[in-house]
C-alpha cells in the first residue's frame, strides 16, 4: 500500500486478521508450536486460535526477522505463520533484511543453517506492507506540496528491489482521506460480514483442491495446477498478453495474476474467471515506481 501519512494504511493492515478465514485446528496447533518454541506462548493461552499479526519495527535485525541466533529461534516470519506479517514504512527497512524475505515468500519455509545443525521453520504468512510515495510523504497529494526532487523520489522507491516487488501480488495506491469522508456517518462493511464472504470463498477452494494433498487454497497453486484451474477464454488471453507485453511482467507475475483473478472470482461466487476479474487482477500489478517520477 502506497500513500501519504494518515491515509489509513496501518489501520487497513491491522484489520486483515479480522477478515481472514477462520483458523483450522491444524493451523492453530502449528502456530501454537512455533510460539511455544520461541518462548512466546502466553501462560493463560494453551492454544492460539486467532491468526497472529506481527508488525516488527524497521530497525529489526535479519535474525529477528527471519530467525537465528546462537541458539536458533523462530523469527517474525515464522511467528506470523498462518497470519499476517506487516512491514510499516517498508522502505525504511534495511535492504538486506528485505531481501532475505524472498525465500520464505516463495517457499513458505525458513532454513537456518549453523555449523552444528540446520533447522527449518514454517513461514506461511500473508505479507502486508505500507510506504509513503516519497521521503516527505506527500508526492501526488493535492492537499500538500511535495518537497522532494525526482531524484530523491526515484532513490526512495528503488529501496524495494524488483525481485521483491515481483513477489507481492497486490500493489495499490491509498489516497488521503478527505473531510467529506471523515465527517460522513456512512459506515463500511463490518469485518464479520466480509469474513463470511471470505469463508465462502475458502470453502470453494477446499472443495476444488480436495484431490490434492499439498494445496488447499489458491495461493498454494503451482504452475501446473494454475494451468488446470485458472482457464481463461480468448478475450482474457488477449488482455493478459497485452498487459504482460506492455508492463514487461515476469513469468512469476503471470502466474500470480491468474491466482488473484481466481480468488476474485471465488469471492464473487463465480465458477469461471471472467474478463472483469482478470482486469481487476492486472490492475493490482500496474503500480509502477516510474509513475511517481
Amino acid at each position: 500500500m502506497i500513500g501519504p501519512p494518515g491515509s489509513g494504511k496501518t489501520m487497513l493492515a491491522r484489520r486483515l486478521p479480522t477478515i481472514l478465514p477462520n483458523m483450522t485446528l491444524d493451523e492453530a496447533l502449528e502456530t501454537t508450536k512455533i510460539h511455544s518454541v520461541a518462548g512466546m506462548l502466553p501462560a493463560n493461552t494453551p492454544l492460539i486460535a486467532t491468526r497472529p499479526f506481527r508488525d516488527p519495527h524497521h530497525t529489526v535485525s535479519n535474525a529477528g526477522l527471519i530467525g537465528g541466533g546462537s541458539i536458533p529461534r523462530p523469527g517474525e516470519v515464522s511467528l506470523a505463520h498462518h497470519g499476517v506479517l506487516f512491514l510499516d514504512e517498508i522502505a525504511e527497512f534495511r535492504r538486506e533484511a528485505l531481501e532475505v524475505l524472498r525465500q520464505p515468500l516463495e517457499d513458505s519455509i525458513v532454513t537456518i543453517a549453523r555449523a552444528a545443525t540446520s533447522l527449518t521453520y514454517p513461514a506461511n504468512f500473508m505479507l502486508a506492507a505500507a510506504m509513503n510515495p516519497c521521503p516527505c510523504g506527500y508526492h501526488g497529494d493535492n492537499a500538500h506540496e511535495c518537497s522532494c526532487s525526482p531524484t530523491q523520489i526515484s532513490k526512495y522507491m528503488s529501496r524495494l528491489s524488483g525481485p521483491l516487488m515481483d513477489r507481492i501480488d497486490i500493489h495499490i495506491d491509498v489516497p488521503a482521506v478527505n473531510f467529506k469522508e471523515l465527517s460522513s456517518d456512512t459506515c463500511g462493511e463490518k469485518s464479520s460480514i466480509i469474513r463470511e464472504r471470505v469463508n465462502r470463498a475458502r470453502k470453494r477452494q477446499l472443495d476444488r483442491f480436495k484431490h490434492l494433498k499439498s494445496v488447499y487454497c489458491n495461493a498454494h497453486m503451482e504452475s501446473k495446477v494454475i494451468r488446470e484451474i485458472c482457464r481463461i477464454d480468448d478475450h482474457g488471453q488477449a488482455l493478459l498478453k497485452t498487459a504482460i507485453t506492455m508492463q514487461g511482467l515476469s513469468a512469476r507475475a503471470y502466474d500470480r495474476i491468474l491466482k488473484v483473478a481466481r480468488t476474485i472470482a471465488d469471492l464473487a461466487d463465480c465458477d469461471g474467471i471472467e474478463l472483469s476479474h482478470l482486469a481487476e487482477a492486472i490492475g493490482y500489478r500496474s503500480l509502477d515506481r516510474n509513475l511517481w517520477l
